[in-house]
């Protein structure tokens, strides 16, 4: 579906009363909303967001969900149970709900009143995948509401970052490459990010590293680091700080200047470095994410390669009962 049709029919349908969007989803699919959850709380005056793991919206769905809340569920398979539970429910409640997947015979479509079907697999077009979409969805569900001073300069944004993509994962090749040479036998990371970006260390912690390297990791923001886990510093403890533009950028700056200083091993990823700054200062925050999700894909590649542990192998996720 198209998304800016499709806004408009949701706007249109509710009599252009909008008041919550909730996003919901497990694992990757919800790291991938975070950056819209966080454009509606960070731009909207009216609307009201929530960012909900799957289960828990099943069974602890917000009191305010109604005829004027708009749910957007996102599973790769389409299949997520949890996901499609909690599709059902917004339902029964009188949402309206958009379902987003990459299968075409998904059972989630059946619970959605408006679907996408996004592609996968070409990280040369990231503007068609689940991120890109839901946050073009929810920045012109606002606009069509009340309104969004930048929304020309998102759209330019939406053209450039491709092309912004495209030339950061060519400029980290060689630098994932010595990352995971050095790196390969450490057990442990954290990982630092504020803002629209803390989504994706948290995605990279248990996506990432736990679910697909089966190492241990922690997402930290980068504004609580110094209310305690700066504690854990050291000279061996690895730090991936995932630095991006926008407001809270001071934030992250804060963290690397402390680690500098009393860690030993730290890995910087920097939006400005490579390249985001070609989209307008206004909008620029809101695709930290698209770019850090394909540039840290290679990070996680590389590091596989090295540790000879295929991003694919599990032990539990799809082979016993959970």
């Amino acid at each position: 579906m198209d998304v800016m049709k499709t806004s408009k029919k949701i706007v249109e349908r509710n009599g252009g009363n909008v008041s919550e969007i909730y996003f919901v989803a497990c694992g990757g699919s919800l790291v991938d909303m975070y950056v819209s959850d966080f454009f509606v709380r960070s731009e909207s005056a009216h609307i009201t967001s929530g960012w909900y793991t799957a289960n828990e919206f099943v069974h602890a769905a917000p009191k305010k969900l109604g005829s004027t809340s708009v749910v957007i569920l996102c599973s790769h398979s389409g299949d997520t149970p949890e996901t499609v539970a909690a599709a059902a429910l917004a339902r029964e409640r009188g949402a309206q709900t958009v379902g987003l997947t990459y299968n075409k015979q998904a059972k989630l479509l059946e619970q959605s009143d408006y679907s996408f079907i996004y592609e996968w697999g070409d990280e040369t077009r990231v503007h068609n995948n689940p991120m890109a979409i839901i946050l073009d969805l929810t920045i012109n569900l606002v606009d069509e509401v009340e309104g969004y001073a930048h929304i020309e300069e998102f759209r330019k944004g939406m053209g450039l970052i491709d092309t912004v993509v495209g030339n950061a994962e060519k400029q980290v090749e060689p630098r994932t490459a010595a990352f995971a040479d050095k790196y390969q036998r450490e057990p442990m990371f954290y990982i630092l990010a504020s803002g629209s970006s803390y989504g994706h260390a948290y995605g990279f912690a248990i996506c990432s590293l736990m679910e697909m390297q089966w190492l241990d990791a922690a997402p930290i923001h980068s504004g609580e680091f110094f209310h305690g886990p700066f504690e854990v510093t050291d000279e061996d403890t690895p730090f991936i700080v995932v630095m991006g533009l926008g407001r809270t950028r001071e934030l992250d700056e804060r963290a690397l200047a402390f680690l500098k200083t009393h860690a030993g091993k730290i890995e910087v990823v920097d939006a400005k470095e490579l390249g985001l700054d070609m989209i307008d200062d206004s909008v620029n925050e809101y695709f930290n994410p698209i770019l850090f999700y394909s540039v840290l894909s290679r990070y996680r590649y590389a590091l596989s390669l090295r540790r000879g542990h295929d991003l694919d192998v599990r032990r539990y996720m799809g082979k016993v009962e959970y």
